[in-house]
């Protein structure tokens, strides 16, 4: 415990405040200032329109770059002294986001009406918006690009700046359309900000204008984007299926109960991303490269243990006193009409709660390349997520909602012990940690 205390004091909190802590700060408080815009300026019904088109965004754009994000910045950070093996990883990337992205586009412009209809139902016209984000995709996957090239040649202080410009001017245009347009502010400000950030492809190329050279078509390879194919899968499981039900379940909830219940649902869910921000981050951070490092149970289960003991602890206060002021919280980031919002906090924190728990386990999945357990766990947890949530919701309403996330991750943690129970309560060895 003592080491981890230490590395985290003298190492991760550093890279924290370095690389991230401004970073996600600043995304904490552009999303309060907007969700306060939408609440103000549209209310309830505004943001769980709002909501849906977020997460088909957030489903649009994993598929625009084909999952690779996370592969191409290992995979760079490894070959990029070897010439060769980093044209050909450069070549197949950018071809092959470039050619979904130009196909998702093509898709997306074409049938904008039926994509609306899913999306808002037809009782809603936004189709021009869907127009608008199939013109931007391109700009958005090669963005993206340039960004995992150079956050694999670790130009962390670089990206730092440009994320940060990049999101105070997305904010800005925001507000501005927020108040100037309402809904239809807000919607088209959710599609053309991704394409404000071509800042970072223009900064990107103009500092690597070097690697454009090692991007040729007939360095396109099979077997790197073979080597890539399980990031790809990983990526796209966890990036797609969870909008798509996130968009399903407030359908239902529009349907079943009122589209301003929906709305409370997204501002509950907003609240939720705000202070797990943080600790998606430190996971990030220490987690995964830990787990990268050890192979015994014994080392993974210090590990583990150490950060139950150490971050847990201060994650369960936070969200004690989150649930405490919740009065005080709702009229502060939002508005008075969504004091409803304050009967969902309960369940919404516990299920947060699990979910941290089980994530810190789960991150062995990808640091040991468990990819059939990873995505064999996260379709069950989206299903039964599904399932649950519209059982509950015709039982006890909106707060079935919260019910359903609060069992779905009680569920799956409860698989994920059941996996590396040998490792956690197990006779200690020197065995691996793959169970």
């Amino acid at each position: 415990m003592k080491r981890l205390i230490h590395y985290i004091n003298t190492e991760v909190l550093v890279k924290a405040a370095r690389l991230n802590t401004a970073n996600i700060t600043i995304k904490i408080i552009t999303g309060i200032l907007i969700s306060k815009f939408i609440a103000v300026y549209i209310g309830p019904y505004g943001m769980a329109l709002i909501g849906n088109l977020r997460n088909f965004m957030s489903a649009i754009q994993s598929l625009a770059i084909a999952g690779l994000y996370k592969g191409v910045v290992k995979f760079i950070s490894q070959c990029k002294n070897d010439a060769l093996e980093l044209s050909k990883t450069l070549s197949t990337v950018f071809y092959s986001g470039f050619f979904s992205s130009l196909i998702l586009a093509f898709l997306c412009y074409y049938n904008a009406e039926f994509i609306n209809d899913l999306i808002f139902s037809s009782n809603y016209n936004y189709t021009y918006i869907i127009k608008v984000l199939a013109i931007v995709l391109p700009f958005y996957a090669l963005n993206m690009f340039i960004f995992s090239i150079m956050n694999g040649f670790s130009k962390h202080k670089i990206l730092l700046i440009i994320n940060i410009i990049g999101q105070v001017l997305g904010l800005l245009v925001t507000l501005v359309l927020i108040k100037q347009e309402n809904i239809d502010g807000a919607l088209i400000a959710i599609v053309i900000t991704p394409a404000l950030t071509l800042l970072i492809t223009i900064v990107g190329i103009l500092y690597r204008k070097n690697l454009v050279s090692f991007i040729k078509i007939s360095n396109v390879s099979f077997s790197i984007l073979n080597k890539l194919s399980p990031y790809m899968i990983m990526a796209l499981v966890s990036s797609i299926a969870l909008p798509i039900v996130t968009i399903i379940i407030r359908n239902y909830i529009i349907d079943e109960i009122g589209i301003k219940e929906a709305g409370y649902w997204e501002a509950i869910n907003r609240v939720s991303n705000y202070y797990l921000m943080f600790i998606n981050s430190l996971l990030a951070l220490y987690i995964l490269p830990r787990f990268t490092q050890i192979n015994t149970k014994k080392a993974f289960r210090k590990e583990v243990f150490g950060f139950y003991k150490t971050i847990m602890p201060l994650f369960a206060t936070l969200l004690l006193i989150i649930y405490l002021t919740r009065s005080l919280l709702v009229p502060f980031l939002f508005t008075e009409e969504f004091t409803p919002v304050e009967d969902l906090f309960g369940y919404q924190i516990l299920g947060d709660f699990i979910r941290v728990l089980s994530m810190v386990i789960a991150y062995q999945f990808l640091a040991k390349k468990m990819f059939s357990h990873f995505i064999i766990l996260e379709i069950f947890l989206f299903v039964i997520m599904y399932l649950s949530s519209i059982y509950l919701i015709d039982i006890f309403g909106l707060k079935g909602a919260v019910m359903g996330h609060c069992i779905s991750y009680l569920m799956y943690f409860s698989i994920i012990l059941l996996i590396f129970g040998s490792s956690l309560f197990g006779v200690l060895g020197e065995e691996t940690t793959d169970d």
